[in-house]
């Protein structure tokens, strides 16, 4: 006698045959059919037609339909396989190593640190400089060492005050500078640089910096629904935009989920941004995940793995000159 355990996973097994039998149908070419037009097959009635021309699953991009009426009615039949697969689409992006959310130093083409105290933005030209390019020391032509407070790259004279600082990144917001829109939004949150403090209008500037491709202001959003800053707490909302984050190159974002993860037990997951982010420079996170080696939830290879990829990130990052202001400035460590 078939239990009912074994009879469901005979169904899901021909469930998989049908739907593996569809996926087939609906790759077939117009060589198989003497014809000039790719042809497909409607995964509810069967009904062939033009494969450009069907209604396509608009969340799996799997399954294609000849009318939207096919498609509602095989809704309930697809559900599965579809989250399944766009669960499966999402974590390919989200696991995906993320960009270096600044690049490299474009004085001495090096990879910037992580930390923001290894950097510097500079409104005058919309360039973040690393450290050791910032208090090298600058020369005039006849080699003396001179003290220009002027910005490194384009030579503009460093703003006095918070709020000629201001004033240019405004100039650059003008310019859609994501970086410049990112830093009004923190003033505006904080009421600083002569700006009163408003906690909307900096997170719809935390938006449109994200828009424009900047990962801290995605981490921001994130943190505004997760403390409920000026809005209501919302832990989906937070989650999302630390999601957008971190495929954009936030190791703090990364770091975040990574705890999320990690305290309602998935700890698989926890260790795959722990690990994307501790590659990525993160010191807390090779803390968690040694951590989770003391705890029994990784192996000693896993965290040796973490640590050498850690290690790794600190040779790509590292310089003479660097270390020099590393040594000599105790608020400009830069690891």
């Amino acid at each position: 006698m078939t239990s009912t355990h074994d009879s469901c996973k005979e169904g899901a097994s021909k469930s998989n045959d049908v739907c593996s039998d569809i996926e087939k149908l609906q790759t077939t070419s117009a060589a198989d059919n003497n014809d000039d037009v790719n042809v497909s097959v409607c995964a509810n009635c069967g009904k062939k037609g033009s494969y450009n021309d069907m209604n396509t699953c608009n969340k799996c991009k799997m399954v294609k339909y000849c009318n939207a009426a096919c498609k509602k009615k095989h809704r309930s039949k697809h559900k599965k396989q579809c989250d399944r697969r766009v669960a499966e689409l999402h974590d390919e992006k989200l696991f995906k190593r993320p960009p270096s959310q600044h690049g490299d130093c474009p004085i001495c083409f090096l990879r910037l640190p992580t930390l923001e105290s290894g950097y510097r933005y500079y409104g005058c030209c919309g360039k973040v400089i690393c450290s050791g390019c910032v208090y090298a020391p600058v020369y005039d032509n006849q080699g003396n060492e001179v003290d220009y407070k002027k910005c490194p790259f384009c030579r503009v004279p460093t703003p006095v005050g918070k709020k000629e600082m201001i004033k240019r990144e405004k100039e650059r917001a003008e310019l859609d500078d994501p970086i410049a829109i990112y830093n009004l939004g923190w003033n505006y949150s904080r009421g600083e640089g002569g700006l009163p403090q408003d906690l909307a209008k900096a997170l719809e500037l935390y938006h449109r910096a994200g828009e424009l491709g900047d990962a801290k202001a995605y981490n921001s959003v994130g943190n505004t629904y997760h403390y409920g800053r000026g809005v209501e707490v919302d832990k989906e909302k937070a989650i999302h935009y630390w999601e957008l984050a971190a495929m954009k190159g936030s190791v703090t974002a990364r770091h975040n989920l990574g705890c999320k993860e990690g305290i309602v037990g998935n700890y698989n997951r926890a260790l795959k941004h722990f690990m994307i982010a501790a590659r990525n420079g993160l010191t807390d996170s090779l803390e968690a995940i040694k951590q989770m080696y003391s705890k029994g939830h990784v192996t000693k290879e896993v965290y040796t793995k973490a640590l050498q990829s850690y290690q790794e990130y600190l040779g790509e990052i590292k310089s003479v000159q660097r270390d020099k202001v590393a040594a000599s400035r105790d608020d400009c460590p830069y690891y």
